[in-house]
Order: structure tokens, then sequence, then C-alpha cells
């Protein structure tokens, strides 16, 4: 962890600026003058291993804050996997209370894992303090290039004739967004749900092998990992689960919507803080996290990971998780896969 040495304060100053709380989480005070929030090094708790695109959200953001200064103390980044997600957001929700140096950065799998039978987390969005949302990604249903599915009517109709006839692959497990983005639009083009052939792997770089290899039809998987195949001229991208046509690169991919399936599928990623975090901390991450959303470095980030600039503030990121988590219920229960 990189340690930052800070000027000894006077003791005029030193009056109980950062405070800890009976069970030791450490705040900043609100004090009678300016905030001097954060005094130290801030850590962003990252619930999924090193290297993917949760892990990459983390660091970037991070060295964006510090390298732009927006943020003067040092940022450090851990990551504490499992369960997809419900290791490390279980237990930054119950043992980061009140602790203003700690924030978690989740994604989408964070309503999932709350509302569905496997995998299931006892914690939710409430159980922390919602700062943003940060960016939006988009998952994509892609086929080898010789497949003779090239288009999502191809592919439903197959599936409407016998669902048992395609075998989909993901990087993750039964209910995780990349098999709702196999499912939903399935549901919504009137084919029989339980009856489809989802196959899991450890990871997007695997699923990519396994049509590759032909021992899956199609894949469900982040349109910048599978872009990547896209452009060595191995797969094509038969659908997007954006609202609309994206920007730049990704302009020619035709959404589900455009073929007449009315399905669509946001995964994103955003910043909390812990339960019981101070205001003074709160309004200190709502402010300088707006404030990045603004700068060119935020753009030029967006545009090198291929992720889409998805700034939401507080309020209406807790109201969108809010009707996400709503919807994502219909469609386990749907499927006996709700808690």
């Amino acid at each position: 962890m990189k340690k930052v040495l800070f000027p000894i304060v006077t003791a005029a100053l030193s009056f109980a600026l950062v405070a800890c709380s009976s069970d030791g989480a450490e705040t900043a005070s609100g004090g009678s003058g300016e905030s001097s929030y954060p005094e130290k090094t801030v850590t962003f708790s990252v619930p999924s291993g090193a290297g993917g695109g949760l892990d990459t959200m983390g660091r970037s953001l991070g060295n964006l804050l510090t390298g732009e200064k927006l943020v003067d103390s040092a940022i450090s980044v851990e990551n504490n996997p499992g369960g997809g997600q419900v290791v490390g957001t279980v237990d930054f929700a119950n043992k980061e209370i009140g602790n203003d140096y700690k924030m978690l950065i989740a994604s989408t799998p964070f309503i999932l894992n709350h509302i569905k039978k496997e995998g299931n987390s006892a914690v939710s969005f409430r159980d922390v303090t919602p700062i943003a949302r940060l960016v939006t990604e988009y998952d994509v249903l892609a086929v080898p290039t010789d497949s003779p599915y090239q288009d999502m009517n191809s592919l439903m109709t197959a599936l409407k004739e016998d669902p048992a006839s395609v075998t989909f692959a993901g990087g993750s497990g039964p209910g995780s967004f990349d098999h709702l983005n196999v499912i939903y639009p399935a549901m919504k083009a009137g084919v029989d749900v339980k009856g489809l052939k989802y196959i899991s792997y450890d990871g997007g770089g695997e699923a990519l092998t396994s049509i590759l290899g032909g021992n899956a039809d199609v894949i469900s998987s982040d349109v910048s990992s599978v872009f990547e195949y896209v452009k060595a001229g191995n797969v094509k991208i038969i659908g997007i689960s954006s609202p609309e046509r994206l920007e730049g690169e990704f302009a020619d991919l035709p959404t589900y919507k455009e073929q007449g399936i009315d399905a669509e599928l946001t995964n994103w990623r955003g910043i909390y803080g812990p339960a019981d975090m101070s205001d003074d901390a709160k309004a200190f991450w709502e402010d300088k996290i707006k404030e990045l959303a603004s700068t060119e470095a935020w753009t030029a980030e967006l545009d090198k990971q291929g992720w889409q600039d998805g700034y939401m503030p507080a309020d209406e990121f807790v109201q969108l998780m809010q009707s996400e988590e709503a919807m994502y219920k219909e469609i386990y229960e749907d499927l006996g896969m709700a808690k």
C-alpha cells in the first residue's frame, strides 16, 4: 500500500478533526470550522479479484481523483472477492459502519445478489450510503462468424422451435447479469426460457474460448471484452442490451430493441460509503465525483476502457436501484429463482 506522510498540525488545529466512534470506526468530524476530511489514505474496497472490470474501475477512479488533484490524500484499492461480490459487499456493509475512510465500488450484481435464491446476500444498497453511479456498460450476444444465427430474429426463431437447441455460455453463474442477458430478451421474444441451456464459466475469457472451440453456440458477455474478438474477425455481435445504439467504435452494433425485442439491460458501476457515514464525508465524495465526471481526463478514460458515461447523483441513483430491483425480482419470480 502506498504510504503518505502528512505534515504535523499545530496544537491549535489538532482538536478532534478526525474522531473515532465507540466501535473504532473513523469519521470526519463536523466540528465548528471547515472540515479537513480526508486527512489520511482512503481505501476503495472492490468485491472482486484483481484485474477484472470492477477492479479496473476502482483503480482508474482512484488514479483520476488524485491525478486531477481533486483528492489530496492517497487512495488505495483492496480486493475482497468471493460469491460474485457477495463476500465483499457483506463485509463492507457489516464491518465498516461509520468508517469514512473506506468506500465501496460495486455494480449491478449488488442488487441481484440480494433478491435471487442462489448466492443470496443479506445486504443491499439500503445497508450502505450510495454516492453516485459512475459508468454503464452493456452486455451483448455474440456468435462465431460462421454461425447460422446472424441476427436476433434467427436466434429467437430457433429457440422458439426448441429452447434446448442452442447452448449459451457466460462468464458467471445462474442468475447473474450474463445469465439475465440470455433470459430477458428470450422472455420478451416469447421463448420458453425454462428450457434454455446456459453454461457458466469462470470468467468471460473461458466463455469466449468455449464458443470458438465449438462447445457453445452463443456467448453472453460485456461489449468491451467481446469487441476485441470482433476486431480480430473471430466473432460477430448480433445484439446489444443498450436502449439505443452506442457511439464510436460500437456504433454499428444493433440493439435488441431495433430488432423487435423490447428488452434492455444496463450493467452499471457505482461508488458507496458505509452506513452511518458522516455528512462531511458524504458531501465530499458527492462533490468530488460530480467534479471528476466533467473533466477531460474522465472522458478520455471512458474511451480508453470502452465504458459509457453513466454519472448519476445519489438521489437519482437510489431511485434507479429501486426500480431495477423490482424489475429483476419479477424476472427471478417468473423463473423460480427469487429468494
